[in-house]
């Protein structure tokens, strides 16, 4: 298995973002929107193109590492899983905690944040499994 493999990383980072769509878009947004403060008109500011390219390339950088720990332990599906679910749970989400903690964030925001990333990550480390099989 190749250290850098630009097709699955691709794809996971997809998958990850495509959650995120969903997350933001179609399920939580009405909730996530209240919890994080921000008026319809605020949401219809931003440079949209910036931002989900930076969340694509930020979301692509996560599954850079999370591929290349994979392709360098060679873990059975299981182990993938756990590795990919383990960001999440173990780095990822104690890191939005904790920043929330200090920005004073409602703990709706950060459940609906966390479980992006949870969800997220299990998308794209089942595109790996996909991958690797």
């Amino acid at each position: 298995m190749n250290d850098f493999a630009l097709l699955p990383v691709l794809a996971g980072t997809l998958a990850f973002f495509l959650v995120g769509a969903l997350w933001y878009g179609l399920i939580f947004a009405k909730p996530w929107q209240r919890a994080a403060g921000l008026t319809n008109s605020q949401l219809q500011a931003g440079n949209m193109g910036l931002i989900f390219g930076l969340a694509f390339a930020f979301e692509m950088l996560i599954g850079l590492v999370l591929w290349h720990l994979i392709a360098r332990t060679d873990p059975p599906p299981h182990v993938v899983m756990m590795m990919a679910l383990g960001f999440a749970g173990g780095v990822m989400i104690p890191a939005i905690g904790i920043n929330y903690l200090f920005l004073r964030k409602p703990l709706t925001l950060f459940l609906i944040d966390a479980g992006h990333f949870l969800v997220g990550m299990a998308a794209m480390g089942g595109v790996f499994v996909w991958f690797r099989n």
